[in-house]
């Protein structure tokens, strides 16, 4: 009798202290700007430009392996057009779309994460031209042997009117005929972070 007091004891003891652990610290993984990468495609009625963007920052923050929080900077002023024209990058840095003289920072930051494993939901808060808008789109997390962490998203779209760039834009200019550009642009985003 006494052997099963002392086991049930013991037991619950297990049990007890099993149910007041510590919780485990998120962690925060430092975004490698070199390792990472932000394309861009816009596209007009006769056709469409891309190109890329440098991420100047960002970090993950991880609970175990769950995506729980996070952000990142873009310089705006690195904005490239993939078939290097001059006089297209100079339109889009100019106040006509992103104005990168006085805006050349924009951010991202993670507000909310949905589902589980490897593909998530990610909300948050995008800033263009000092103007905040939240967005959601699907993104993928790749755990790598090396020890770093890929967090991806193939398309997120972006309405440029709802940061003041209307250039052109056929909601806002009936008017504008074959000369249209899509209010819609879409960006790739890869983020390779560490500890």
């Amino acid at each position: 009798m006494k052997s099963k007091l002392t086991s049930l004891a013991v037991l619950l003891l297990v049990v007890a202290t099993s149910a007041f652990k510590a919780p485990v610290k998120p962690v925060s993984y430092k975004v490698d700007p070199a390792k990472s990468s932000l394309t861009w495609v816009g596209k007009k009625l006769t056709g469409s430009h891309n190109g890329t963007i440098d991420l100047q920052s960002g970090a993950l923050v991880f609970d175990g392996k769950k995506l729980t929080g996070g952000n990142f900077s873009i310089n705006m002023a690195s904005i490239k057009d993939a078939d290097k024209s001059e006089r297209l990058e100079g339109h889009l840095k100019a106040d006509d779309f992103f104005g990168t003289d006085k805006f050349a920072t924009s951010t991202f930051v993670i507000k909310k994460v949905t589902g589980t494993g490897n593909a998530v939901t990610v909300t948050g808060d995008l800033t263009i031209k000092g103007i905040t808008n939240s967005i959601s789109f699907p993104a993928a997390l790749t755990w790598n042997a090396d020890g770093t962490v890929t967090a991806a998203a193939e398309k997120v779209v972006v309405d440029r009117t709802k940061y003041g760039i209307k250039y052109r834009s056929k909601g806002m200019f009936p008017d504008v005929g074959d000369k249209m550009i899509y209010d819609e642009f879409e960006l790739a985003i890869k983020l390779v972070a560490s500890k």
